[in-house]
């Protein structure tokens, strides 16, 4: 999740000067890259020792949002990558978890399953746009996933030895059927170099015309051994040098002139040195029946997000009396910031229960230092051993750590320009900006102020 800082940097080198300054080209010339780090702070670019070259020099030649970007809330994966692919919040496309909620039935817990975009995300996307124009898209392990529709190239979170493009890549050399069958278990750096090839082969053979690609392994480092720790700060490096592949396939495709590249992240981090269990606490009045660390029944549950969590009511005939027996045992858990009401929800930017299935009967908020843990099992509280350092999300946007990272670079982008109050949303109608697209459903704006040119060319 917002304020996050935004990183713009123009590709001056190579670009045909006019009097004017660089040529403008229409939108079927042009490539734009939109790289998502999982799990980026903004606040690591503080540290002046960071090993990111790429990233540095990026930011040395480019335009900056001082303030970083603010992200939406819930502050996870999915609902932000949606909001940056189509430039509303949550309460309008409707995400909010890495998958969807389902309800089993009476007095058994929710639970979420990943699924693919049909049946998550309500409104249109830059890349619907984009296609709607005659140009041509791509996206890889951009969750929620798209494969097929008004994606032209597509490589997958979860690639298949039957995708089209996977069959491309395996007859180019560029992988084999192993690795195609192996990938799911396979450690996440290796995903990434994969993720990483896909991308870069997609540019030199393909060219689209947008992109959007998701790099995951700084996201399990920091949620592993937390952030600001040796293992983050090497997780950060190393996806550092995957953008460098990114960049080197951009100059080998000799698009370097016609390409924009924006650099973001889904959200930021936080240490945590405490667990809430909610579901054990209810446990305990007697509102969960658990064997262990299953659950067998249920009047309330607790699915959680790192610093949120959401509750829902699983026995509706006893709604009212189990709403305010909830914020009675939950409220009053150690570590548990703020019960937010439905009532409240507009002040998150969340849905209510009557606008969005998906949508919680309340949400918990942690204090800092705390996160949520969905297990009935034990007590409400655990308290980390000494020494163990992890970390998490999820906490209301509004925390500054929560800031997430944008940088932009190349074509269209003005050098030395600063943008102020940005949030995520605003990304979508900016990229659609660049390609000179149509895009009137974002509530985003475009940041003009990072623009070479006022006055957007048409996609031809």
């Amino acid at each position: 999740m917002r304020v996050l800082p935004l990183l713009v940097l123009p590709l001056l080198v190579g670009c045909a000067h006019t009097p004017e300054g660089p040529r403008e080209r229409p939108a079927s010339e042009r490539i734009v890259v939109v790289i998502s780090i999982d799990g980026l702070p903004s606040y690591v670019f503080k540290d002046p020792r960071l090993p990111v070259p790429t990233l540095r020099r990026l930011i040395a030649e480019g335009a900056t949002a001082p303030d970083g970007m603010q992200i939406v809330n819930p502050t996870v994966t999915w609902p932000n990558h949606t909001s940056m692919a189509t430039g509303v919040p949550s309460t309008v496309h409707g995400v909010l978890f890495n998958g969807r909620l389902l309800r089993p039935g009476p007095r058994l817990p929710v639970k979420v399953e990943q699924r693919d975009r049909a049946d998550l995300v309500r409104v249109p996307t830059v890349y619907d746009a984009a296609h709607a124009a005659g140009l041509s898209t791509s996206q890889v392990d951009w969750i929620p996933h798209q494969v097929g529709g008004t994606i032209t190239w597509a490589f997958p979170e979860r690639p298949s030895v039957d995708g089209a493009l996977e069959k491309e890549m395996v007859a180019a050399g560029q992988i084999t059927v192993e690795d195609l069958t192996a990938f799911k278990a396979a450690v996440i750096t290796w995903r990434d170099e994969i993720w990483t090839r896909a991308a870069s082969y997609i540019i030199k053979q393909h060219r689209p015309n947008v992109m959007y690609f998701h790099l995951l392994n700084l996201d399990g480092m920091h949620h592993r051994y937390g952030p600001r720790t040796l293992a983050g700060t090497s997780a950060i490096a190393l996806a550092d040098a995957r953008i460098g592949e990114v960049m080197a396939a951009i100059d080998s495709a000799g698009m370097r002139d016609r390409a924009t590249v924006f650099v973001v992240s889904d959200h930021g981090f936080k240490e945590v040195r405490r667990h809430i269990r909610p579901n054990a606490a209810l446990r305990l009045v007697g509102l969960v029946e658990a064997n262990g660390a299953q659950a067998t029944a249920c009047d309330l549950w607790v699915v959680p997000e790192g610093g949120t969590a959401m509750v829902y009511v699983t026995n509706p005939e006893r709604r009212e009396e189990l709403v305010a027996k909830a914020k009675e045992v939950l409220g009053g858990l150690e570590g548990v910031d703020r019960v937010i009401e439905p009532t409240q929800y507009a002040e998150i930017e969340l849905p209510r229960p009557d606008e969005n299935d998906q949508a919680p009967d309340l949400v918990l908020a942690a204090k800092s230092g705390y996160a949520f843990d969905g297990s009935p099992e034990g007590e409400p509280l655990v308290v980390l051993p000494e020494g163990a350092y992890v970390g998490t999300h999820g906490y209301l946007s509004s925390d500054p750590e929560m800031n997430a990272t944008l940088i932009a670079w190349g074509y269209g982008i003005r050098p030395g320009a600063r943008a102020e109050n940005v949030k995520n949303i605003d990304l979508a109608p900016t990229v659609a900006a660049v390609i000179g697209v149509p895009f009137p459903t974002a509530k985003g704006r475009v940041l003009k102020e990072i623009l070479k040119w006022p006055k957007l060319t048409s996609p031809r």
